[in-house]
């Protein structure tokens, strides 16, 4: 199919938004994101729906499947454009556009759309349009055309692609999770893909072993047994330490854990980290040896062990339990071998020390959880207010009195339900006591509430 029989006319495109606006139905997995309200504000270009609207067009105007471009999208940045900040690799937007050495996206997609790179990084219709044509011309490249576009499993070889990955495994993570989100379906920012399971055709990549198989010298490479081993550029760290370590950083590595383990691997980086936790499962990989200083810390690198972690500080949907989990125990594992004090004061955040101008791990990082994860403590417990008729609303430093008081009652309130062992996401926690109450405009935001009932404390009942 010739590139002018992909440009759809007016009354397509119309179709396309129309249909963009419409949400699918069908129960999520607990491994997606919370399907929103509909009646909630929407990421995307400011105006409600519009970021659906954007994978709907980009979709129909370029012939790549919706699926794909939301897949890669949440892979990426869990559909949120972050208002045009660049991530640590120099990617922008829903569909992280990249300018780097090894990964040309950003150029590619301002060549193929005629967008200034700007609108491209800023505007996240634009940046889902720009990735939709960088796929395109992928895909064309592949010889992928007629019926086979439609093929979601065919599409494997143009994601690997896309992510630009430093080596053909690192390029298999990251493809495999794009075409894990599309399994498991999306419900975020406005937009829904439904479980759709897809067997992939690998290709090429069939014969590339994942990131993390074992072998004789990667066993003996990692110092913490629950890693995988998959080395950094040796540019990008310097053998042997000056210090004894003393400390140990805790970072949030502001893109995926895929692009980060890439990005280490790039010897323009000149930045790493010993090690990197992923969001979704916890999965912990080594890049550095601990006995070498990885580039993390400026002046604290040579006493300290870094600690990277999935994400993005202004986004607690990816600091989940397993992740908060997997990290502490790393932590635990790194402390009692190495004669490290399991406390605060040897257990920082990157922003927390001296000489150094980061963020991170902001404010949705939970060093109370953490920290009594880390000495073989349990969850916090919470208070409770009740409301109404006997519904009991969480509460804790970070859930505000004038939210709460909204809610004085009797009060009817609308839950999105779970089922009992459903994982819920909140304030940069993640547990399956709780069911979320539905954004009523925005003041209900991140209230999550529990049946009273003492013989089942914690558990919701809809």
């Amino acid at each position: 199919m010739g590139k002018t029989a992909r440009v759809p006319r007016m009354t397509a495109l119309l179709a396309a938004a129309a249909a963009g606006a419409i949400a699918l139905s069908g129960a999520l997995p607990s491994t997606a994101a919370p399907a929103p309200d509909p009646a909630a504000p929407q990421t995307g270009s400011g105006v409600p729906g519009d970021l659906a609207q954007a994978f709907q067009s980009a979709a129909a105007t370029y012939d790549v499947p919706r699926e794909v471009l939301v897949g890669i999208g949440y892979a990426e940045s869990h559909l949120d454009g972050h208002d045009g900040r660049p991530s640590q690799s120099n990617g922008y937007g829903v569909m992280h556009l990249v300018s780097n050495p090894l990964n040309p996206t950003m150029s590619e997609a301002a060549q193929l759309t005629g967008l200034p790179v700007e609108k491209l990084a800023k505007d996240s219709a634009a940046n889902i349009t720009g990735a939709a044509a960088v796929l395109d011309s992928y895909a064309d490249r592949a010889g992928l055309s007629g019926e086979a576009r439609k093929d979601i499993a065919k599409w494997y070889g143009v994601v690997a692609q896309y992510s630009h990955s430093a080596d053909a495994p690192t390029g298999r993570l990251y493809t495999d999770e794009v075409y894990r989100i599309i399994g498991a379906g999306v419900g975020a920012a406005g937009v829904r893909l439904d479980p759709k399971p897809v067997t992939p055709d690998r290709g090429a990549y069939a014969k590339v072993a994942p990131l993390g198989a074992k072998s004789t010298s990667s066993v003996l490479a990692v110092d913490y047994p629950g890693a995988i081993w998959s080395a950094a550029s040796t540019s990008n760290y310097r053998v042997g330490r000056t210090s004894s370590i003393s400390k140990i950083v805790i970072h949030v590595t502001q893109g995926s854990y895929a692009g980060t383990i890439s990005w280490f691997k790039n010897p323009a980086a000149q930045v790493s980290a010993h090690y990197v936790v992923r969001s979704s499962d916890g999965q912990v990989t080594q890049m550095v040896a601990e006995k070498d200083t990885a580039w993390h810390a400026r002046d604290a690198n040579a006493s300290s062990v870094g600690i990277e972690h999935e994400g993005f500080v202004d986004q607690p949907s990816w600091f989940t339990d397993a992740m908060y989990r997997s990290s502490a125990a790393l932590t635990r594992s790194i402390a009692d071998r190495r004669g490290i004090p399991k406390d605060r004061a040897h257990i920082q955040g990157h922003n927390e020390i001296p000489g150094n101008d980061h963020t991170d791990p902001g404010p949705n990082w939970n060093w109370t959880y953490y920290m009594q994860l880390v000495n073989g403590g349990n969850p916090p417990t919470y208070n409770f207010t009740t409301y109404g008729s006997g519904v009991r609303v969480r509460s804790d430093a970070r859930l505000t009195a004038s939210i709460v008081t909204t809610l004085a009652g009797p009060t009817r309130v609308f839950v999105t339900c779970q089922k009992q062992g459903d994982t819920v996401n909140a304030e940069g926690t993640s547990n399956n006591w709780w069911a979320k109450l539905r954004d009523q405009g925005g003041y209900m935001s991140n209230i999550y509430i529990a049946d009273p009932n003492p013989k089942l404390p914690g558990v919701p009942v809809c």
